[in-house]
């Protein structure tokens, strides 16, 4: 566990340092002119798309706690990877992957038998509708393929996962603003679809400081729904590096806590 942390720790590091070097190139003027808008830490994807010869990428690690008649379920996660590509004005490639670390306890014993390794890669596109304009929202679209052949054993489904979702933003005024998706996903095996919603305001306190407040779930056809929540902070380093911290819970039965961490930077591919 320790050399895992450690060397999530120097992971971000080196990222840090590098996307801060590029940002200093003059190849970023362009993209240090626009705002920097990410799909993290919050569960509301942006309906923005990245502009067509920068690369995004947004990483991180958190931490999740379930507990249900004294058995406790932790997960770890050390990477939580997304590369966003652009490819035309309205258009990006997603490509994603994060290593997972699984823990239960029971009545206090933490039991030997870990669960780790990958994920299903995550591959998408999100398309880029309409622009804000008056009382109308930007709209997106976001749609994922969850490969199965790529993920290590533990967390190897039998089927491709599948999700879909809009995506809307309204700006309220030159420091808030609301972000909202809608969509539904199929994974973990199951034929029933989960409808998905995401509602989140955020708040610029300063031009280097945001925050912001989220709710989100889903309702399974299958079983009943599931309610959360979550608040974090970003700190924008410099316009294309930005930091983020996140603490949240469940409203219904089930999640705990979940605490994250990450940083995202833009760089230009030519």
């Amino acid at each position: 566990m320790k050399t895992k942390n450690t060397y999530l720790l120097h992971f971000l590091m080196i990222i840090c340092c590098s996307a801060s070097l590029f940002a200093q190139d003059d190849k970023t003027s362009n993209a240090n002119s626009e705002p920097f808008i990410t799909d993290r830490p919050d569960a509301t994807e942006s309906p923005q798309t990245i502009a067509p010869g920068f690369v995004q990428i947004e990483t991180g690690g958190f931490y999740e706690s379930f507990e249900d008649n004294n058995i406790k379920s932790e997960t770890f996660t050390y990477n939580t990877t997304l590369v966003r590509l652009g490819l035309l004005d309205n258009l990006e490639l997603r490509v994603g992957w994060d290593f997972v670390e699984g823990q239960t306890t029971i009545n206090g014993t933490k039991l030997d038998d870990v669960t780790s390794g990958f994920n299903p890669l995550l591959l998408g596109v999100k398309i880029g509708i309409a622009h804000e304009n008056g009382w109308m929202p930007e709209i997106g679209f976001l749609s994922h393929l969850y490969l199965p052949f790529t993920a290590s054993q533990d967390y190897k489904p039998e089927t491709t996962g599948v999700d879909f979702r809009f995506s809307f933003a309204h700006t309220l005024s030159e420091k808030s603003s609301i972000g909202y998706n809608i969509g539904a996903q199929w994974r973990d095996d199951s034929p029933a679809a989960a409808y998905i919603y995401t509602l989140s305001y955020g708040y610029s306190v300063t031009d280097k400081i945001g925050a912001y407040i989220e709710l989100y779930g889903d309702f399974p056809e299958d079983n009943k729904a599931n309610h959360l929540w979550n608040t974090g902070l970003t700190y924008l380093i410099t316009n294309n590096v930005q930091l983020d911290a996140t603490v949240g819970s469940g409203i219904t039965e089930g999640q705990d806590i979940l605490l994250s961490a990450g940083v995202s930077f833009k760089l230009p591919t030519k």
